[in-house]
């Protein structure tokens, strides 16, 4: 499933196309995606303009003049899919059968963005915008691991008397909100810190870096367009290429890329998510 990285890079490709641009006409091909779409959707859609494109966690958030928000989530598979017809006529190929188009917005400026999705995964919604922090989606998110507010000051709040091992603290999104396995072992690897250790057990120093790693990992991956895994593709249809950094994840029984180590990147599975890392130089 696409992690933050991947959502803010899909949330950059469409923000030229959406931010500001009125739905002239909306299709919506099936009553359903993963769950099913609201009332009026299309009618709801039409004639409204987005105010802005925002993400919250994994979902992305298009604010209407309405009073109203579009939620999405990619799922495993969804995409959006750009044909832009404005003036400077240039086109993004992101592949996908048609088939499995299931909604189109089509903008006064000429654009026209498709949210594509084999399996059917991904999910929409329109919820009132003054009443999103309170929707069940959303309370009890914390704080976002790109915002100003995050910190090892969050790390150590989340952390504090937890038993619970620190990888699977990092996934709880009421720590931390977006963050994924992947790179939540990335994050570790670079921190220097034991995916198995308790979370109440790191200490100050440790928070610091873990907090300064998590930021990095993520700001890398967005620059570099994400991860692609199985099905990600990018707004503008290209693929990510963060994939190709990853120091642990995926290198099983190879040899750490920390300088200095002479560690193997081992596996083991926690939570019933694969966990990659090195023994020698995470402690």
């Amino acid at each position: 499933m696409p992690e933050l990285p991947e959502v803010e890079t899909v949330r950059r490709g469409l923000q030229p196309h959406l931010e500001g641009a009125r739905l002239v006409r909306v299709e919506q091909r099936r009553p359903n995606l993963r769950f099913p779409l609201p009332d009026d959707f299309v009618a709801r859609l039409t004639g409204a303009t987005i105010q802005r494109l925002d993400r919250r966690a994994k979902y992305l958030l298009a604010p209407l003049d309405t009073g109203e928000t579009l939620v999405a989530h990619l799922g495993m598979t969804g995409r959006f899919l750009i044909e832009d017809n404005s003036p400077a006529r240039f086109v993004h190929e992101a592949g996908g059968d048609s088939k499995h188009t299931h909604i189109v917005l089509h903008t006064e400026r000429g654009a026209t963005v498709s949210f594509n999705d084999a399996r059917r995964f991904g999910y929409m919604d329109l919820i009132p915008t003054v009443e999103l922090e309170r929707h069940a989606w959303f309370a009890g998110l914390g704080p976002e691991p790109l915002g100003p507010e995050f910190g090892p000051q969050v790390l150590a709040q989340g952390f504090a008397g937890r038993r619970q091992s620190v990888k699977a603290t990092l996934l709880d999104q009421r720590v931390v909100a977006g963050l994924g396995n992947i790179y939540v072992c990335e994050a570790l690897h670079r921190a220097g810190i034991d995916p198995e250790r308790q979370a109440g057990d790191i200490r100050a120093a440790e928070l610091k870096r873990l907090a300064t790693a998590v930021t990095t990992v993520l700001e890398a991956a967005v620059e570099a367009g994400g991860s692609t895994l199985q099905d990600y593709r990018n707004a503008e249809g290209g693929l990510g290429y963060f994939q190709h950094a990853f120091r642990v994840y995926g290198r099983e029984d190879q040899p750490c890329l920390k300088p200095r180590c002479s560690g193997v990147v081992r596996r083991l599975v926690q939570s019933g998510r694969s966990t990659f890392f090195c023994a020698t130089c995470q402690r």
